[in-house]
């Protein structure tokens, strides 16, 4: 009981409108349907220009800008980013670990958080329930550099009781664009 209750705690603390950055409570956003065409079209193209994005969602330059800007400083967008492809710079191995750890208290979390916060072949960590207590996606070179990632670096966590490892054969659907309201 006092385990789902602490994962319950830490996980509504950062689902809940806690921004991660300050820890400060973020209020609701409420978008209308020009921002969620802005937010659509940014999702599918950020490098597009000003101009361009306006002309897409029939609006003129100044007010399309006024809108981005309110986007960003309301934290709805969070940043700008470019994406890669894995195999395309020799990372072909995709991996989901799951990890369970010895105690689940706040100490031993923030532990173990703060260790794989360090490793840049971990693409994703989420807290969560049931029999793992954490699951990370990594993308690696290959076998080898799993092996090392696994031995060298998340077996020595001192709070990490067990690791097991699932290989993704095949990605069958990856999104970066999040589903809005229409």
């Amino acid at each position: 009981m006092v385990l789902f209750l602490l994962l319950a705690g830490r996980l509504c603390s950062r689902i809940c409108g806690m921004n991660g950055r300050t820890g400060a409570r973020l209020p609701p956003s409420k978008l209308d349907a020009v921002d969620v065409r802005i937010l659509n079209e940014l999702q599918a193209d950020a490098k597009v220009t000003n101009a361009e994005l306006a002309a897409r969602v029939h609006l003129s330059a100044s007010p399309c800008l006024a809108r981005v800007r309110s986007l960003e400083e309301r934290g709805v967008i969070d940043r700008y980013v470019t994406l890669l492809d894995p195999r395309a710079i020799g990372l072909n191995v995709s991996v989901f670990i799951q990890i369970r750890l010895e105690k689940q208290t706040n100490d031993a979390l923030e532990i173990f958080e703060t260790a794989i916060m360090e490793r840049p072949e971990v693409m994703e960590c989420y807290l969560m329930s049931g029999d793992s207590d954490y699951l990370l996606r990594v993308v690696v070179e290959d076998i080898q550099a799993l092996e090392r990632l696994i031995v060298d670096k998340l077996t020595p966590i001192s709070v990490v009781a067990n690791i097991r490892s699932s290989f993704a054969l095949k990605q069958v659907q990856y999104k970066t664009a999040l589903p809005l309201p229409l």
